[in-house]
């Protein structure tokens, strides 16, 4: 398909040579830096995490930074310790 586009003269002289270095034409050059820039199209952003949780307050005596000691608590009451 042709297309005419308008470039100042500087960007001009830039597409040209940048063309020339990569030994192909005007139109192949443009037509792959379109491609490759529409290929890299940023991903929407997440919408922000939002954490539900059941309680409104962890129970008292629980650490959330320390999950593990939970876990190792949990496990000491289910099959005893040592």
């Amino acid at each position: 398909m042709r297309t005419t586009i308008s470039l100042d003269d500087r960007l001009n002289r830039q597409v040209r040579r940048e063309a020339a270095a990569r030994g192909i034409s005007v139109s192949a050059f443009i037509a792959k830096i379109l491609d490759d820039a529409l290929k890299r199209r940023e991903e929407p952003e997440p919408p922000p995490f939002r954490l539900v949780t059941v309680h409104s307050r962890p129970r008292p005596g629980i650490d959330l930074d320390r999950p593990r000691a939970l876990e190792a608590d949990e496990d000491a009451a289910r099959f005893g310790r040592g």
